[in-house]
C-alpha cells in the first residue's frame, strides 16, 4: 500500500553555528524594500529610476565599436537583441542611447562620431519593432565620460549606453502597487508557495 504525503516546499537547515539568527541569508539587502517604498512616496526614487536599474541588472546595457566606427559588429547586435526583448516587456517605458569615444580625434568629431553610434542602436532597436517615438539618440559624450582614463585608443570606451529615460505621454499606466507588482513580479512569484507530493511506501511510514 503506498501513501501520498503533500508538503510544503519550505526547507530549513539547522547548522550548530554561534552566529546570530539569519546571518547567511542577509546580504546587505535587507529593508530595501521598505527603504524603496519610503523614497517613491518622498518623491526620493521614481518608477522610472527603478526601472532602469533593473534593466541594468537583467541586460547588458552597453555595446562597443570598433575604432572610427558606428558599425555594429556580431557582439553588438547580440546584445541588442536581449536589450529589445527586454524593453518589449515594458510598452510604457522610454529608453535613452548615449553615444561614447575614446580619448583620439577633436573633441568635434568625437562628439558626432559618438551621436552616430547612439544613432546606430536606435535605428536597429527600431527594427526589432520597437516605436521610434519610444527611443532617443541623444547628443554624444564624446570623449568626455571614459570608463577607462587613456589618452590612447581603447575599445571599452567606445561604446553606447542604453538607459531608461521616462515614460510614454499619455500612456496607460498602471498606478503605484500594481506597476511596482510588474517591475518585481519576479520577486513576488519567488514568495509563492510551492507544494510537493511525495510517493512514499507503506514501509516506509509503518511503526
Amino acid at each position: 500500500m503506498q501513501k501520498w504525503i503533500i508538503t510544503l516546499g519550505l526547507t530549513v537547515a539547522v547548522a550548530a553555528c554561534t552566529r546570530e539568527v539569519g546571518y547567511e541569508i542577509d546580504a546587505g539587502t535587507f529593508g530595501n524594500a521598505t527603504l524603496n517604498n519610503i523614497q517613491v512616496q518622498n518623491g526620493e526614487l521614481t518608477y522610472a529610476q527603478i526601472l532602469g536599474r533593473r534593466f541594468a541588472a537583467d541586460v547588458p546595457s552597453q555595446v562597443n565599436f570598433a575604432f572610427n566606427s558606428s558599425q555594429l559588429d556580431a557582439s553588438a547586435q547580440s546584445i541588442l537583441l536581449q536589450q529589445a526583448d527586454w524593453i518589449k516587456q515594458f510598452p510604457e517605458a522610454r529608453f535613452r542611447v548615449y553615444g561614447h569615444t575614446d580619448a583620439v580625434g577633436s573633441t568635434s568629431y568625437n562628439k558626432s562620431l559618438g551621436l552616430r553610434r547612439a544613432q546606430a542602436v536606435v535605428a536597429f532597436l527600431e527594427r526589432q519593432g520597437i516605436s521610434r517615438s519610444r527611443l532617443e539618440a541623444v547628443v554624444s559624450f564624446g570623449k568626455t565620460k571614459p570608463l577607462i582614463a587613456t589618452p590612447n585608443r581603447d575599445r571599452r570606451n567606445r561604446r553606447t549606453v542604453t538607459e531608461v529615460s521616462g515614460f510614454v505621454d499619455r500612456h496607460p499606466q498602471l498606478l503605484d502597487g500594481k506597476y511596482a507588482n510588474i517591475i518585481y513580479r519576479e520577486y513576488v512569484e519567488s514568495a509563492t508557495w510551492k507544494t510537493v507530493i511525495e510517493n512514499v511506501s507503506s514501509t516506509d511510514t509503518a511503526n
